[in-house]
C-alpha cells in the first residue's frame, strides 16, 4: 500500500475487502473517521425515517399495545397512544441515533485504550482508538441495508420493527417469536457484530504488535461480557 496515494475512499472499500490494509491506512489518519461515522449515522437515521413514514402507524401502535402484559394493557394503551406519533418517533430517532452511537464508540475507545496500556503499551492516542471503534463498526451498515431490502420486499405496510433485523441471530438461527425467552437478546445480536469483533482483532494486532488470537479475545470481551450477562438473566 502506498500511503501517499491511499485515501479515505480506498479505506471505505478496503474495510470490507482488505481490512488489514484499511486499518493500517486509518491508523494515522484519525480525521478520516468522519466518513464512516457520518455514513453510518445517515443510513441509520434514513432507515428509521423511511420506516416510520412507510409503516401503517396506527397498526404499529396497536401492535405495541397488544405486546403489553394483559393486566396493565388498558392502562398502558392510554399512555402509549398519547405519546406515540410519527413526528415524535422521528425526532427521537434523529436525536438518539447519534447520541447512542457516540456513547458506544467512546466506551469502546476507552476500553481499547486501557487494554493497550495494560497488555501492549503501544504509543497510541485515545482518538486513534475512537477511530478504530468507528471503522470496525462500519460493517454494521450491511444490517441497515438488509433492513431496507426487507421493507422493499413487503407487499403491504404492516411490518413489525423487530423484523427489520434480517441479519440477527434470532432471524438466522433461533427463530423465536416476540414474548419468547431470549427473543430480544437474539434479535439485538447481529451477524455483523461478529464481523466487527474480527476487525477489531486484526486492527489491535496490527496497531500494537500483539498476537492475532490475543487481539481477537480483547476485541470480543466487551460483547461476550454484555451478551453473556444479558443471557444469564433471560
Amino acid at each position: 500500500m502506498s500511503t501517499s496515494k491511499y485515501n479515505v475512499f480506498n479505506a471505505l472499500i478496503d474495510i470490507v475487502t482488505a481490512p488489514g490494509t484499511a486499518l493500517a491506512g486509518v491508523k494515522d489518519h484519525v480525521k478520516w473517521l468522519w466518513w464512516p461515522l457520518g455514513l453510518s449515522m445517515l443510513l441509520g437515521i434514513g432507515l428509521t425515517a423511511y420506516y416510520i413514514n412507510w409503516v401503517d402507524f396506527d397498526w404499529m401502535v396497536d401492535e405495541i399495545i397488544m405486546s403489553q402484559p394483559v393486566e396493565t394493557r388498558a392502562e398502558s394503551a392510554e399512555w402509549i397512544r398519547g405519546r406515540m406519533s410519527r413526528q415524535n418517533n422521528l425526532v427521537m430517532s434523529v436525536i438518539l441515533i447519534p447520541v447512542v452511537s457516540l456513547l458506544i464508540y467512546s466506551l469502546l475507545a476507552t476500553y481499547y485504550h486501557l487494554a493497550n496500556k495494560l497488555t501492549a503499551g503501544a504509543a497510541l492516542r485515545w482518538t486513534q482508538w475512537f477511530s478504530m471503534s468507528v471503522w470496525t463498526s462500519f460493517v454494521n451498515i450491511f444490517s441497515t441495508v438488509a433492513a431496507f431490502v426487507v421493507i422493499l420486499m413487503q407487499d403491504g405496510n404492516q411490518l413489525p420493527q423487530h423484523e427489520l433485523q434480517a441479519l440477527s441471530v434470532n432471524s438466522l438461527l433461533l427463530h423465536l417469536e416476540p414474548g419468547d425467552r431470549g427473543f430480544t437478546w437474539g434479535n439485538s445480536l447481529l451477524l455483523t457484530n461478529f464481523w466487527s469483533v474480527g476487525l477489531v482483532g486484526i486492527g489491535f494486532s496490527r496497531w500494537t504488535g500483539s498476537s492475532l488470537l490475543k487481539s481477537i479475545i480483547i476485541g470480543a470481551f466487551p460483547f461476550v461480557l454484555v451478551y453473556g450477562i444479558w443471557a444469564a438473566f433471560i
